[in-house]
């Protein structure tokens, strides 16, 4: 890899990775409508509908943000092999994502979450999923295509939404083989799967993750406490750098010994879906050209905090990224470097 002398070289940089995206996929479904009154039928509200939409989710938000930073995502899971699998399908191919790595499967469901909302409420959802672990057939046709995509790759992310993609099998072996091929692996975590990622690159949890992964519990304040289970974590583990998401107050990064905390910028936030996908994004991409922890870190907690200033689940907007990278000094404050 070429030294990056810059902020803006490490920007363009990001045109050239290539990043493979493995876990949970699903479809985001809104109906929006108008309601002023209630059924005679039974105590709800009556809905007429407004506007109907479908929206890549889970891993394909991972995706998005990998594109929207000018990388080039390939997304690798399991879907079902009906109506909304079709859909889902079509909907990488509107975004211009590859659908290489999809295996369509006739005994799943496509996950789907719909959404009902009148005005500015939700007042419904309704999820179609199936949350057990994969059969023979479909873990052995999603390792083929994983296998297919690694030859590709500069970095692999694994998105966990504890939807039966993960099992402590298929993430070993997947570690293993993107091993292998030296490419780094960062994980975004659930609750289930969530001791079984030894030996991968960087770990990212949020604090409750954390907590309950551990079943470990502290006050916010306990920051010995805190630092303590990240130490834990990262034995348990085999990992060198962890990642975690303090929500308001910013970010922590452990890199073996080293520790750093990151405080949170200033903003009008409006919604807080989506930022841990925008992170895990930007990690992914700063350890694919070797950044330092604290470097990855800060640029990652700028990029979340960018997209909570905006409604709804969006991906992070690089030229407005980069502009405050710059104004911040963030190149030169956290010392990036090739390590």
């Amino acid at each position: 890899m070429d030294q990056i002398n810059s902020i803006e070289e490490l920007f363009s940089a990001f045109d050239k990775l290539h990043v493979l995206i493995v876990g949970d996929v699903m479809i985001d479904s809104y109906l929006w409508g108008k309601s002023n009154r209630i059924s005679p039928e039974a105590p709800v509200p009556i809905v007429n509908v407004v506007k109907r939409e479908k929206r890549l989710g889970g891993a394909a938000n991972v995706a998005l943000n990998v594109q929207a930073l000018g990388a080039t995502p390939l997304l690798c899971s399991v879907i079902g092999d009906d109506q909304d699998g079709a859909d889902y399908l079509r909907l990488m191919e509107e975004k211009d994502l590859s659908t290489q790595g999809i295996v369509q499967s006739a005994e799943r469901v496509t996950t789907i979450k719909h959404r009902i909302i009148a005005g500015a409420q939700q007042l419904l959802r309704v999820d179609s999923e199936i949350e057990h672990n994969l059969t023979a057939y479909e873990e052995r046709h999603l390792e083929e295509r994983y296998l297919q995509l690694l030859e590709k790759v500069d970095v692999v992310i694994f998105e966990d939404y504890d939807k039966g993609v993960f099992s402590e099998n298929n993430i070993q072996r997947f570690i293993n083989l993107a091993k292998e091929h030296n490419i780094p692996t960062v994980v975004d975590p659930k609750k289930k799967n969530f001791l079984s990622y030894t030996g991968c690159t960087l770990f990212k949890p949020n604090l409750k993750e954390l907590r309950e992964g551990l079943k470990v519990d502290f006050a916010d304040e306990n920051l010995h406490a805190f630092e303590e289970a990240v130490a834990a974590l990262q034995a348990q583990l085999q990992v060198q750098q962890v990642l975690v998401t303090l929500s308001e107050r910013g970010v922590f990064v452990a890199d073996g010994h080293e520790k750093t905390y990151i405080q949170a910028h200033r903003r009008s936030i409006s919604d807080v879906s989506g930022a841990g996908d925008t992170v895990i994004s930007i990690a992914a991409l700063c350890m694919a050209l070797n950044a330092s922890a604290p470097f990855l870190a800060g640029l990652s907690n700028l990029g979340g905090g960018l997209v909570c200033e905006q409604v709804g689940v969006v991906p992070v907007n690089k030229q407005r990224l980069l502009e405050e990278a710059k104004q911040i000094r963030l190149f030169e404050t956290h010392e990036y470097r090739n390590a």
